[in-house]
Protein backbone atom coordinates (compact mmCIF):
# COMPACT_ATOMS: atom_id res chain seq x y z
CA UNK A 1 0.00 0.00 0.00
CA UNK A 2 1.26 3.36 -0.87
CA UNK A 3 2.52 5.57 1.86
CA UNK A 4 -0.03 8.81 0.32
CA UNK A 5 -3.34 6.13 0.17
CA UNK A 6 -2.59 4.67 3.76
CA UNK A 7 -2.76 7.97 5.08
CA UNK A 8 -6.17 8.91 2.93
CA UNK A 9 -7.90 5.72 4.38
CA UNK A 10 -7.32 7.28 7.79
CA UNK A 11 -8.68 10.27 6.61
CA UNK A 12 -11.80 8.93 4.91
CA UNK A 13 -12.63 5.70 6.56
CA UNK A 14 -16.02 4.93 7.93
CA UNK A 15 -16.32 5.99 11.52
CA UNK A 16 -19.50 6.47 14.18
CA UNK A 17 -20.35 10.14 14.71
CA UNK A 18 -18.11 11.73 16.56
CA UNK A 19 -19.04 12.59 20.18
CA UNK A 20 -17.96 15.86 19.99
CA UNK A 21 -17.44 18.76 17.36
CA UNK A 22 -14.06 20.63 16.11
CA UNK A 23 -14.45 23.77 17.76
CA UNK A 24 -12.06 26.30 15.75
CA UNK A 25 -10.66 28.71 18.37
CA UNK A 26 -9.45 31.55 16.36
CA UNK A 27 -11.20 34.73 16.31
CA UNK A 28 -12.74 36.17 13.27
CA UNK A 29 -10.74 38.84 11.72
CA UNK A 30 -11.57 42.81 10.78
CA UNK A 31 -13.88 41.68 7.75
CA UNK A 32 -17.06 39.66 7.43
CA UNK A 33 -16.32 37.00 4.61
CA UNK A 34 -18.71 36.45 1.51
CA UNK A 35 -18.65 33.52 -1.04
CA UNK A 36 -19.10 32.50 -4.34
CA UNK A 37 -19.32 29.14 -5.85
CA UNK A 38 -18.61 29.00 -9.80
CA UNK A 39 -19.11 26.56 -12.25
CA UNK A 40 -16.44 26.81 -15.34
CA UNK A 41 -14.67 24.71 -17.82
CA UNK A 42 -11.13 25.34 -18.17
CA UNK A 43 -11.04 24.76 -22.12
CA UNK A 44 -7.54 24.76 -22.46
CA UNK A 45 -7.45 21.25 -21.02
CA UNK A 46 -9.30 18.02 -22.12
CA UNK A 47 -10.27 16.17 -18.81
CA UNK A 48 -12.39 13.62 -20.19
CA UNK A 49 -11.54 11.12 -22.72
CA UNK A 50 -13.70 9.73 -25.74
CA UNK A 51 -15.13 6.84 -23.77
CA UNK A 52 -15.82 7.10 -19.97
CA UNK A 53 -13.80 5.09 -18.02
CA UNK A 54 -15.97 3.18 -16.20
CA UNK A 55 -18.27 2.09 -18.24
CA UNK A 56 -16.62 2.28 -21.88
CA UNK A 57 -19.73 3.95 -23.55
CA UNK A 58 -19.05 7.08 -25.72
CA UNK A 59 -18.59 10.35 -23.76
CA UNK A 60 -21.41 12.84 -24.63
CA UNK A 61 -21.09 16.84 -23.66
CA UNK A 62 -18.36 18.89 -22.63
CA UNK A 63 -14.57 17.46 -22.46
CA UNK A 64 -13.06 20.62 -21.01
CA UNK A 65 -11.89 20.05 -17.44
CA UNK A 66 -14.47 21.22 -14.79
CA UNK A 67 -13.60 23.53 -12.45
CA UNK A 68 -15.72 24.47 -9.55
CA UNK A 69 -14.62 27.22 -7.90
CA UNK A 70 -14.87 28.32 -3.92
CA UNK A 71 -14.10 32.34 -3.63
CA UNK A 72 -13.90 33.96 -0.15
CA UNK A 73 -13.07 37.62 0.05
CA UNK A 74 -13.63 40.31 2.87
CA UNK A 75 -17.57 41.96 2.96
CA UNK A 76 -18.87 43.64 5.96
CA UNK A 77 -20.69 41.78 8.94
CA UNK A 78 -24.11 41.33 7.29
CA UNK A 79 -26.41 38.73 6.23
CA UNK A 80 -26.75 35.17 7.09
CA UNK A 81 -24.01 32.67 7.14
CA UNK A 82 -24.09 29.55 5.03
CA UNK A 83 -24.32 26.30 7.44
CA UNK A 84 -21.04 23.80 7.81
CA UNK A 85 -23.48 21.21 5.74
CA UNK A 86 -23.83 23.87 2.68
CA UNK A 87 -20.29 23.37 2.47
CA UNK A 88 -20.33 19.89 2.13
CA UNK A 89 -22.91 20.00 -0.45
CA UNK A 90 -20.60 21.73 -3.15
CA UNK A 91 -18.74 18.27 -3.23
CA UNK A 92 -21.41 16.90 -5.00
CA UNK A 93 -20.88 19.43 -7.92
CA UNK A 94 -17.68 19.40 -8.35
CA UNK A 95 -18.19 17.65 -11.29
CA UNK A 96 -21.72 17.64 -12.29
CA UNK A 97 -22.68 20.90 -12.77
CA UNK A 98 -26.38 19.95 -14.06
CA UNK A 99 -27.45 18.23 -11.06
CA UNK A 100 -30.79 19.53 -9.45
CA UNK A 101 -31.36 20.27 -5.91
CA UNK A 102 -32.84 16.42 -4.48
CA UNK A 103 -29.53 14.92 -6.35
CA UNK A 104 -27.18 17.42 -4.64
CA UNK A 105 -29.16 16.21 -1.21
CA UNK A 106 -28.58 12.57 -1.80
CA UNK A 107 -25.55 12.41 -2.82
CA UNK A 108 -24.35 14.64 0.10
CA UNK A 109 -26.19 12.13 2.69
CA UNK A 110 -24.32 9.32 0.76
CA UNK A 111 -20.81 10.95 1.12
CA UNK A 112 -21.47 12.51 4.89
CA UNK A 113 -22.75 8.47 5.35
CA UNK A 114 -18.89 7.39 3.99
CA UNK A 115 -17.49 9.71 6.74
CA UNK A 116 -19.49 8.45 9.60
CA UNK A 117 -21.80 11.69 10.06
CA UNK A 118 -25.48 11.18 9.98
CA UNK A 119 -27.81 13.98 8.49
CA UNK A 120 -28.66 15.04 11.74
CA UNK A 121 -24.52 15.39 12.73
CA UNK A 122 -24.48 18.86 15.14
CA UNK A 123 -21.73 19.94 12.78
CA UNK A 124 -23.72 19.97 9.59
CA UNK A 125 -26.34 22.60 10.90
CA UNK A 126 -23.79 25.05 12.54
CA UNK A 127 -23.35 28.66 10.96
CA UNK A 128 -19.99 29.71 9.23
CA UNK A 129 -18.64 33.13 9.17
CA UNK A 130 -19.43 33.09 5.23
CA UNK A 131 -22.54 34.81 3.80
CA UNK A 132 -23.32 33.52 0.34
CA UNK A 133 -22.67 36.03 -3.07
CA UNK A 134 -22.19 39.01 -0.28
CA UNK A 135 -21.22 42.55 -2.01
CA UNK A 136 -16.78 42.71 -1.99
CA UNK A 137 -15.67 45.57 -0.04
CA UNK A 138 -13.58 47.93 -2.31
CA UNK A 139 -9.76 47.60 -2.41
CA UNK A 140 -6.70 45.23 -2.79
CA UNK A 141 -6.87 42.12 -1.26
CA UNK A 142 -3.43 39.53 -1.66
CA UNK A 143 -4.48 36.55 -3.68
CA UNK A 144 -4.05 32.69 -1.67
CA UNK A 145 -5.07 29.82 -3.67
CA UNK A 146 -6.32 27.09 -1.34
CA UNK A 147 -4.75 23.37 -2.99
CA UNK A 148 -6.71 20.33 -1.25
CA UNK A 149 -4.85 17.26 -0.67
CA UNK A 150 -4.94 13.77 -2.96
CA UNK A 151 -8.58 14.08 -4.13
CA UNK A 152 -9.98 16.01 -2.17
CA UNK A 153 -12.52 18.39 -2.24
CA UNK A 154 -11.99 22.49 -2.20
CA UNK A 155 -14.31 22.88 1.26
CA UNK A 156 -11.80 20.69 2.57
CA UNK A 157 -10.57 23.19 4.90
CA UNK A 158 -12.95 25.86 4.65
CA UNK A 159 -12.33 27.23 8.58
CA UNK A 160 -9.07 28.16 7.45
CA UNK A 161 -9.93 29.86 4.25
CA UNK A 162 -12.42 31.93 6.07
CA UNK A 163 -10.52 32.90 8.62
CA UNK A 164 -8.02 34.31 6.03
CA UNK A 165 -10.43 35.85 4.26
CA UNK A 166 -11.69 37.63 7.47
CA UNK A 167 -8.31 38.60 8.05
CA UNK A 168 -8.05 40.60 4.55
CA UNK A 169 -7.32 37.71 1.66
CA UNK A 170 -9.25 37.04 -1.07
CA UNK A 171 -8.96 33.15 -1.31
CA UNK A 172 -9.88 30.79 -4.11
CA UNK A 173 -9.82 26.83 -4.29
CA UNK A 174 -10.66 24.15 -6.40
CA UNK A 175 -11.52 20.22 -5.82
CA UNK A 176 -8.16 17.72 -6.60
CA UNK A 177 -9.11 15.93 -9.27
CA UNK A 178 -6.53 13.89 -11.76
CA UNK A 179 -5.44 14.54 -14.84
CA UNK A 180 -8.24 12.50 -16.51
CA UNK A 181 -10.93 11.78 -13.76
CA UNK A 182 -11.73 12.75 -10.40
CA UNK A 183 -9.60 10.57 -8.38
CA UNK A 184 -6.18 12.16 -8.34
CA UNK A 185 -2.98 9.75 -9.64
CA UNK A 186 0.02 9.55 -7.90
CA UNK A 187 2.46 10.32 -10.23
CA UNK A 188 3.92 13.41 -12.15
CA UNK A 189 0.80 14.07 -14.71
CA UNK A 190 -1.41 14.06 -11.77
CA UNK A 191 0.99 16.44 -9.51
CA UNK A 192 1.01 18.87 -12.94
CA UNK A 193 -2.73 18.56 -13.31
CA UNK A 194 -3.16 20.06 -9.82
CA UNK A 195 -0.40 22.49 -10.78
CA UNK A 196 -2.35 23.94 -13.91
CA UNK A 197 -5.54 24.16 -11.52
CA UNK A 198 -3.59 26.71 -9.42
CA UNK A 199 -2.43 28.73 -12.46
CA UNK A 200 -5.91 28.69 -13.74
CA UNK A 201 -6.86 30.02 -10.42
CA UNK A 202 -4.82 32.73 -10.44
CA UNK A 203 -5.74 33.73 -13.84
CA UNK A 204 -9.55 33.72 -12.02
CA UNK A 205 -8.35 35.75 -9.29
CA UNK A 206 -7.44 38.45 -12.35
CA UNK A 207 -10.79 38.95 -12.94
CA UNK A 208 -11.97 40.05 -9.31
CA UNK A 209 -11.22 43.94 -8.53
CA UNK A 210 -10.34 42.81 -4.94
CA UNK A 211 -7.65 40.76 -6.07
CA UNK A 212 -3.99 42.18 -5.65
CA UNK A 213 -1.85 40.11 -8.37
CA UNK A 214 0.95 41.81 -7.42
CA UNK A 215 0.46 39.41 -3.97
CA UNK A 216 -0.52 36.15 -4.28
CA UNK A 217 0.10 33.00 -2.51
CA UNK A 218 -0.44 29.23 -2.36
CA UNK A 219 -1.53 27.03 0.65
CA UNK A 220 -1.46 23.42 0.08
CA UNK A 221 -2.18 20.20 2.27
CA UNK A 222 -0.32 16.83 1.71
CA UNK A 223 -0.45 16.19 -2.02
CA UNK A 224 -1.36 19.98 -2.57
CA UNK A 225 1.48 20.81 -0.55
CA UNK A 226 3.53 19.49 -2.98
CA UNK A 227 1.42 20.43 -6.49
CA UNK A 228 2.06 24.62 -5.11
CA UNK A 229 5.89 23.92 -5.60
CA UNK A 230 5.47 23.02 -9.23
CA UNK A 231 3.37 25.52 -9.39
CA UNK A 232 5.99 28.33 -8.13
CA UNK A 233 8.75 26.62 -9.55
CA UNK A 234 6.81 27.57 -13.14
CA UNK A 235 5.28 31.11 -11.83
CA UNK A 236 7.34 33.85 -10.12
CA UNK A 237 4.33 35.53 -9.37
CA UNK A 238 4.05 33.27 -6.46
CA UNK A 239 5.54 35.27 -3.62
CA UNK A 240 4.96 32.96 -0.75
CA UNK A 241 4.23 29.25 -0.55
CA UNK A 242 2.66 26.79 2.73
CA UNK A 243 2.74 23.01 2.76
CA UNK A 244 0.49 21.51 5.72
CA UNK A 245 2.31 18.31 6.14
CA UNK A 246 2.95 18.76 2.41
CA UNK A 247 3.65 15.59 0.56
CA UNK A 248 7.36 17.15 0.23
CA UNK A 249 8.46 15.01 2.70
CA UNK A 250 7.06 11.98 1.53
CA UNK A 251 7.04 11.84 -1.97
CA UNK A 252 10.74 13.61 -2.72
CA UNK A 253 11.17 11.66 -6.33
CA UNK A 254 8.96 13.89 -7.40
CA UNK A 255 11.19 17.15 -7.15
CA UNK A 256 15.08 15.64 -6.35
CA UNK A 257 16.14 16.34 -10.24
CA UNK A 258 16.01 12.12 -10.28
CA UNK A 259 13.71 10.50 -13.48
CA UNK A 260 10.53 10.28 -11.95
CA UNK A 261 10.60 14.37 -10.78
CA UNK A 262 9.92 17.60 -12.49
CA UNK A 263 13.13 18.72 -13.69
CA UNK A 264 12.14 22.49 -13.31
CA UNK A 265 11.85 22.74 -9.84
CA UNK A 266 15.35 23.39 -8.41
CA UNK A 267 16.36 25.57 -5.32
CA UNK A 268 17.27 28.39 -7.67
CA UNK A 269 13.74 28.62 -8.84
CA UNK A 270 11.95 28.33 -5.87
CA UNK A 271 13.57 31.40 -4.30
CA UNK A 272 10.84 32.19 -2.53
CA UNK A 273 9.67 31.94 1.43
CA UNK A 274 7.81 28.64 2.46
CA UNK A 275 6.13 27.57 5.62
CA UNK A 276 6.20 23.88 6.00
CA UNK A 277 3.37 22.44 9.14
CA UNK A 278 4.56 19.41 9.98
CA UNK A 279 2.67 16.51 11.94
CA UNK A 280 4.13 15.12 15.08
CA UNK A 281 7.86 13.66 14.15
CA UNK A 282 7.79 10.30 13.06
CA UNK A 283 10.36 7.86 14.51
CA UNK A 284 13.26 6.17 12.86
CA UNK A 285 12.42 2.78 13.23
CA UNK A 286 9.00 3.67 11.35
CA UNK A 287 10.22 5.48 8.73
CA UNK A 288 12.61 2.31 7.87
CA UNK A 289 9.58 0.22 7.78
CA UNK A 290 7.64 2.18 5.38
CA UNK A 291 10.66 2.23 3.18
CA UNK A 292 10.50 6.13 3.22
CA UNK A 293 14.02 6.89 1.50
CA UNK A 294 15.10 10.14 3.99
CA UNK A 295 18.44 10.68 1.62
CA UNK A 296 17.10 13.87 0.08
CA UNK A 297 14.78 16.91 1.25
CA UNK A 298 14.14 19.82 -0.50
CA UNK A 299 13.53 21.94 1.81
CA UNK A 300 17.49 21.39 3.13
CA UNK A 301 18.21 22.29 -0.69
CA UNK A 302 16.09 25.46 -0.57
CA UNK A 303 19.28 27.59 0.23
CA UNK A 304 17.55 30.86 -1.66
CA UNK A 305 14.36 31.24 0.37
CA UNK A 306 13.50 31.69 3.97
CA UNK A 307 12.30 28.51 4.99
CA UNK A 308 9.72 28.14 8.62
CA UNK A 309 9.40 24.22 9.45
CA UNK A 310 6.83 24.15 12.47
CA UNK A 311 6.36 21.03 13.86
CA UNK A 312 2.96 20.38 15.18
CA UNK A 313 3.01 17.48 18.08
CA UNK A 314 -0.61 16.91 18.70
CA UNK A 315 -1.48 16.57 14.91
CA UNK A 316 -1.24 13.68 12.95
CA UNK A 317 -1.55 13.63 8.91
CA UNK A 318 -5.63 13.85 8.76
CA UNK A 319 -5.67 16.36 11.80
CA UNK A 320 -4.85 19.13 9.31
CA UNK A 321 -8.42 18.68 7.90
CA UNK A 322 -11.43 20.58 9.13
CA UNK A 323 -13.71 17.67 7.83
CA UNK A 324 -11.50 14.79 9.86
CA UNK A 325 -11.62 16.72 13.08
CA UNK A 326 -15.05 16.95 12.37
CA UNK A 327 -16.09 13.70 11.72
CA UNK A 328 -13.20 11.22 12.50
CA UNK A 329 -14.14 8.68 15.77
CA UNK A 330 -12.39 9.86 19.05
CA UNK A 331 -9.94 6.89 18.76
CA UNK A 332 -8.33 8.39 15.58
CA UNK A 333 -6.80 10.99 17.53
CA UNK A 334 -4.63 8.52 19.54
CA UNK A 335 -3.08 9.67 22.95
CA UNK A 336 -4.16 12.98 22.00
CA UNK A 337 -8.31 14.19 22.54
CA UNK A 338 -9.96 16.08 19.49
CA UNK A 339 -10.02 19.16 21.47
CA UNK A 340 -5.82 19.19 21.60
CA UNK A 341 -5.56 18.04 17.83
CA UNK A 342 -8.05 21.21 16.69
CA UNK A 343 -6.35 23.33 18.76
CA UNK A 344 -3.16 22.70 17.60
CA UNK A 345 -4.85 23.11 14.15
CA UNK A 346 -6.27 26.50 15.28
CA UNK A 347 -2.72 27.73 15.98
CA UNK A 348 -1.84 26.35 12.54
CA UNK A 349 -3.92 28.72 10.94
CA UNK A 350 -2.42 31.51 12.96
CA UNK A 351 0.75 30.73 11.59
CA UNK A 352 -0.71 30.32 8.46
CA UNK A 353 -1.67 34.14 8.70
CA UNK A 354 0.81 35.91 10.58
CA UNK A 355 3.44 34.17 7.50
CA UNK A 356 1.19 35.28 4.92
CA UNK A 357 0.91 38.81 6.36
CA UNK A 358 4.89 38.96 6.84
CA UNK A 359 6.18 38.19 3.47
CA UNK A 360 2.68 39.23 1.42
CA UNK A 361 1.59 42.69 3.14
CA UNK A 362 5.23 43.20 4.68
CA UNK A 363 4.10 43.59 8.06
CA UNK A 364 6.44 44.37 11.06
CA UNK A 365 4.62 42.57 13.82
CA UNK A 366 3.78 39.98 12.01
CA UNK A 367 7.75 39.16 10.87
CA UNK A 368 8.41 39.32 14.66
CA UNK A 369 5.76 36.80 15.64
CA UNK A 370 7.19 34.06 12.66
CA UNK A 371 10.62 34.66 14.35
CA UNK A 372 9.59 34.63 18.22
CA UNK A 373 9.82 31.74 20.08
CA UNK A 374 6.67 29.93 20.74
CA UNK A 375 6.78 30.43 24.29
CA UNK A 376 6.98 34.35 23.47
CA UNK A 377 3.66 34.13 20.98
CA UNK A 378 1.56 32.91 24.23
CA UNK A 379 1.48 29.03 22.52
CA UNK A 380 0.28 26.22 24.78
CA UNK A 381 3.59 24.80 26.10
CA UNK A 382 4.49 21.24 24.19
CA UNK A 383 2.40 22.23 21.67
CA UNK A 384 5.20 23.39 18.71
CA UNK A 385 8.42 23.70 17.86
CA UNK A 386 10.00 25.85 15.45
CA UNK A 387 12.86 25.85 12.57
CA UNK A 388 13.57 28.77 10.97
CA UNK A 389 16.55 29.56 8.24
CA UNK A 390 17.57 32.57 6.47
CA UNK A 391 18.13 32.19 2.37
CA UNK A 392 20.52 33.94 0.17
CA UNK A 393 18.56 36.79 -1.10
CA UNK A 394 20.57 36.08 -5.06
CA UNK A 395 19.62 32.85 -6.57
CA UNK A 396 21.70 31.87 -9.54
CA UNK A 397 18.77 32.93 -12.05
CA UNK A 398 18.88 34.70 -15.44
CA UNK A 399 16.23 37.23 -13.75
CA UNK A 400 18.92 38.02 -11.27
CA UNK A 401 21.80 38.21 -13.61
CA UNK A 402 19.97 40.80 -15.74
CA UNK A 403 18.69 42.50 -12.38
CA UNK A 404 22.40 42.97 -11.42
CA UNK A 405 23.58 43.90 -14.93
CA UNK A 406 20.83 46.70 -14.70
CA UNK A 407 21.81 48.31 -11.44
CA UNK A 408 25.43 47.76 -12.26
CA UNK A 409 25.82 47.65 -16.09
CA UNK A 410 26.32 45.04 -18.43
CA UNK A 411 30.11 45.58 -18.46
CA UNK A 412 30.15 43.49 -15.08
CA UNK A 413 28.51 40.37 -17.27
CA UNK A 414 31.33 38.35 -16.82
CA UNK A 415 32.62 38.49 -13.43
CA UNK A 416 28.22 38.49 -12.50
CA UNK A 417 27.88 35.43 -14.61
CA UNK A 418 31.27 33.63 -12.67
CA UNK A 419 29.88 34.28 -9.50
CA UNK A 420 26.66 32.69 -10.45
CA UNK A 421 27.49 30.06 -12.26
CA UNK A 422 30.21 29.32 -8.83
CA UNK A 423 26.88 29.12 -6.76
CA UNK A 424 25.02 25.87 -9.05
CA UNK A 425 26.73 24.82 -12.14
CA UNK A 426 22.82 24.28 -13.40
CA UNK A 427 23.13 28.39 -13.96
CA UNK A 428 24.08 28.41 -17.83
CA UNK A 429 23.39 30.13 -20.02
CA UNK A 430 23.15 28.72 -23.65
CA UNK A 431 25.18 29.89 -26.80
CA UNK A 432 22.11 30.22 -28.97
CA UNK A 433 20.31 32.50 -25.99
CA UNK A 434 23.14 34.55 -25.60
CA UNK A 435 23.95 35.10 -29.49
CA UNK A 436 19.82 36.02 -29.35
CA UNK A 437 20.17 38.08 -26.16
CA UNK A 438 23.10 40.37 -27.87
CA UNK A 439 21.58 40.69 -31.30
CA UNK A 440 18.11 42.37 -29.19
CA UNK A 441 20.70 44.59 -27.37
CA UNK A 442 22.08 45.83 -30.98
CA UNK A 443 18.89 46.40 -32.40
CA UNK A 444 17.50 48.02 -29.69
CA UNK A 445 20.36 51.26 -30.19
CA UNK A 446 22.04 49.32 -27.31
CA UNK A 447 25.88 48.40 -29.27
CA UNK A 448 27.94 48.86 -25.98
CA UNK A 449 26.05 46.62 -24.05
CA UNK A 450 25.63 43.88 -27.21
CA UNK A 451 29.26 43.95 -27.14
CA UNK A 452 29.89 43.02 -23.38
CA UNK A 453 26.63 40.33 -23.98
CA UNK A 454 28.56 38.74 -26.81
CA UNK A 455 32.24 39.38 -24.66
CA UNK A 456 30.56 37.05 -22.31
CA UNK A 457 29.21 34.73 -25.03
CA UNK A 458 33.09 33.63 -25.90
CA UNK A 459 34.06 33.93 -22.80
CA UNK A 460 31.81 30.77 -21.70
CA UNK A 461 31.31 29.13 -25.15
CA UNK A 462 35.51 30.20 -26.42
CA UNK A 463 35.28 27.73 -29.69
CA UNK A 464 32.10 29.16 -31.02
CA UNK A 465 32.35 30.77 -34.51
CA UNK A 466 29.23 32.15 -34.71
CA UNK A 467 29.75 34.03 -31.12
CA UNK A 468 32.79 35.53 -32.46
CA UNK A 469 31.37 36.67 -35.67
CA UNK A 470 28.57 37.98 -33.78
CA UNK A 471 30.86 40.17 -31.32
CA UNK A 472 32.76 41.58 -34.38
CA UNK A 473 29.44 42.98 -35.76
CA UNK A 474 28.30 44.50 -32.74
CA UNK A 475 32.35 46.15 -32.50
CA UNK A 476 32.03 46.50 -35.89
CA UNK A 477 28.46 49.13 -35.37
CA UNK A 478 30.02 50.40 -32.53
CA UNK A 479 32.93 51.69 -34.39
CA UNK A 480 35.85 49.34 -33.20
CA UNK A 481 36.84 48.30 -36.44
CA UNK A 482 40.29 46.79 -35.07
CA UNK A 483 38.95 44.64 -32.27
CA UNK A 484 35.94 43.42 -34.94
CA UNK A 485 38.62 42.63 -37.75
CA UNK A 486 40.20 40.56 -34.96
CA UNK A 487 37.14 39.07 -33.71
CA UNK A 488 35.67 37.92 -37.88
CA UNK A 489 39.54 36.38 -38.34
CA UNK A 490 39.14 34.67 -35.31
CA UNK A 491 35.69 33.45 -36.31
CA UNK A 492 37.13 32.19 -39.86
CA UNK A 493 39.51 30.33 -38.00
CA UNK A 494 37.27 28.49 -36.11
CA UNK A 495 35.06 27.94 -39.27
CA UNK A 496 36.88 28.58 -42.49
CA UNK A 497 33.23 28.30 -44.58
CA UNK A 498 31.98 31.51 -42.65
CA UNK A 499 31.28 33.87 -45.39
CA UNK A 500 29.76 36.40 -43.72
CA UNK A 501 32.98 37.06 -41.89
CA UNK A 502 34.82 36.74 -45.32
CA UNK A 503 32.49 39.50 -46.62
CA UNK A 504 32.68 41.85 -43.64
CA UNK A 505 36.63 41.60 -43.58
CA UNK A 506 36.43 42.58 -47.04
CA UNK A 507 34.08 46.16 -46.29
CA UNK A 508 36.63 46.76 -43.51
CA UNK A 509 39.90 46.65 -46.32
CA UNK A 510 41.16 43.59 -45.08
CA UNK A 511 41.48 39.77 -46.80
CA UNK A 512 41.04 36.80 -44.73
CA UNK A 513 44.71 35.78 -44.81
CA UNK A 514 46.15 39.33 -44.06
CA UNK A 515 46.98 40.70 -40.70
CA UNK A 516 44.97 43.51 -39.02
Amino acid sequence: MSRLLAALIILMASATSAAADFAFSNVQGPHGVGLTVSQMYDYSRVYKLRVDQITGAAIQGERARPMQVLRWYPTRRQGKPVTYRQYMETIATEENFTADAQAVRNATDTWLASQGAAPSHGALAKPMWAVRDAPALPGKYPVVIYAPSFSASAAENVDLCEYLASQGYVVLSSASLGARTRSMTIDLEGLEAQAADIAFLIATAQAMPQADMNRIAVVGFSWGGLANVLAAARDDRIGALVSLDGSLRGFPEFVNGGKDAAKYVTPARLAVPLLYVARRPDTLESLNQRQIDTSFSLMNQMKYSDVYIVTMHPMTHPDFSSIHLRFAPERAFEEYSRDEAALAHSWTARYVHQFLDAYLKNDTAARTFMNNSAAANKVPRHMLTLDVRRGDDTPPTLETFVRTLGKEGFARAIPTYDALHAKSEAFRLQDSQINTWGYQLLRGGRGKDAVEIFKLGIHVYPDNANLFDSLAEAQEKTGDRDQATRNYRRSLELNPKNGNAVERLKALGNTAGAQP
